[in-house]
């Protein structure tokens, strides 16, 4: 199993490097044919210049490419890694057009690059294709037993069924038929187990249990093992300590985020102001109704402010004074509404936000005072994401969705708490543009639902 591991990683890595070397060339191509006799007449290169410029080319194509996840083959779906390469080269592009023109003092012609970018669109599909091919022809999805408690398991299948290609649940056992019996059953043929929802007692035993068997565990965490995860390791004794602290983020982390907001808030008013004076003419001439809408929601220590977002929806959108996110296909969103979600202009006024201290950049999204009440009623750790001031976008919105449930966001938010880095924010950052592009990422919660908690039908 191990050298099977090594073996898988070792191919992607090749493919990897291959595929950044394809990428790599056709702008080496371009560059000596198209760019660089225009950059001769103010500078010129020798080797050492031009294999300075190649490199530079390749070392920001990894980065964009290793951050947005293009070389994660098998493990992101085959239009995700698709996708990622895609906005990777284009960024990469577009910062090194306009580093060709600084070299020639003036705004070098676009239609070369846009040739650049349409040949790697083409390299990057078919090497996309090969990839997933090859890896799913060498390394087939994992026969895995699922072992679970008293919550249902439909929703987990449901999430496990939308990766076929990496994962087959071939067995289920519930807890209650016995360790001893799940034990027996996961040495006889499956490549790993996946625990769901099970008493920490019961799975602290399994765990160890698999791993003296060397066999793979796919575990749902609770809470507290979010909590665990952001720990510091300290060595006052000859005995491991893990330290969670009672505060979130240092004042040195808390000045540079700070610092971080106010430049690019500043920098982001400057250059979306001519799209927010459009799109509030555009909303005002639509049905003569308020261009702003303002919303108490709960930033740091569940204190209050009021958000402004542009208007989506009709002004009488919650006439009955009830609380409700928008849900799928939702008829109280105007035609503007529709298209400024889409593309996420309807956020931009919280730039203001921002900049007055009561919003971050990456943080946990603000919640209305109301939907926390219902949230904390089912589960009172909820507030425990209210420990650092709220964000435009955040962790849960990059790595889940605008129905994603409370619990499964509340984990992600605690994630990013937990591990808080400068460097995490700036992650986060780069890959919320990605995610502005991503459909399902502002997916509406079901019809019958006021908030984003799952109602059962008929108990």
């Amino acid at each position: 199993m191990k050298r099977l591991e090594s073996m898988k990683r070792i191919i992607i890595l090749q493919l990897s490097l291959l595929g950044l070397c394809l990428q790599t060339a056709v702008y080496a191509y371009f560059w000596f044919e198209s760019y660089y006799p225009l950059v001769l007449l103010k500078l010129k290169f020798y080797i050492n210049g031009h294999i300075l410029i190649i490199g530079i080319y390749f070392v920001l194509l990894f980065f964009f490419t290793n951050t947005y996840g293009g070389l994660k083959i098998g493990y992101l779906k085959p239009s995700e890694v698709f996708f990622s390469q895609i906005f990777s080269f284009l960024a990469v592009n577009v910062i090194s057009y306009f580093q060709i023109s600084l070299m020639r003092n003036w705004l070098a012609p676009i239609g070369p690059m846009l040739q650049v970018t349409a040949i790697q669109f083409v390299i990057s599909g078919i090497w996309t294709y090969f990839c997933n091919s090859f890896y799913r022809s060498i390394f087939p999805p994992r026969e895995m037993l699922l072992v679970y408690g008293e919550r249902s398991i439909d929703d987990i299948m449901n999430k496990f069924a939308t990766r076929k290609d990496k994962f087959n649940i071939v067995k289920c056992m519930n807890i209650g038929e016995g360790v001893t019996a799940i034990e027996e059953e996961a040495v006889k043929r499956y490549d790993a187990v996946v625990l769901w929802d099970i008493s920490t007692q019961e799975r602290n035993k399994l765990l160890k249990f698999f791993y003296g068997k060397s066999i793979r565990v796919y575990m749902m965490p609770k809470i507290t093992d979010v909590l665990i995860q952001g720990s510091d390791q300290l060595h006052f004794f000859d005995t491991p300590i893990f330290l969670t602290r009672e505060y979130s983020l240092t004042v040195e982390q808390r000045a540079i985020k700070r610092l971080i907001d106010i430049v690019c808030s500043l920098l982001l008013i400057a250059i979306t102001s001519p799209i927010m004076i459009v799109t509030a003419f555009i909303i005002r001439l639509y049905d003569n109704g308020p261009v702003l809408y303002k919303q108490v929601r709960c930033t740091r220590d569940q204190e209050q402010f009021y958000i402004m977002k542009f208007r989506s929806m009709r002004v009488d959108a919650e006439k009955d004074g009830v609380a409700r996110l928008a849900a799928k296909n939702d008829s109280r969103i105007t035609p503007v509404g529709k298209f400024i979600r889409a593309v996420r202009i309807d956020e931009l006024p919280q730039l203001f936000n921002i900049l007055k201290g009561e919003m971050s950049f990456i943080g946990p999204r603000p919640e209305r005072p109301e939907i926390i009440a219902q949230y904390v009623e089912e589960m009172p750790e909820f507030v425990y994401r209210m420990k650092v001031k709220a964000g435009l976008a955040g962790y849960a919105q990059v790595y889940g969705k605008y129905n994603t449930t409370p619990y499964d966001k509340l984990k992600l938010d605690l994630a990013y708490i937990e591990n808080y880095t400068v460097w995490l924010d700036i992650k986060l950052m780069l890959l919320t543009l990605k995610i502005l592009f991503r459909a399902e990422s502002t997916e509406g919660v079901d019809s019958k639902q006021i908030t984003a908690l799952r109602q059962e039908e008929d108990k």
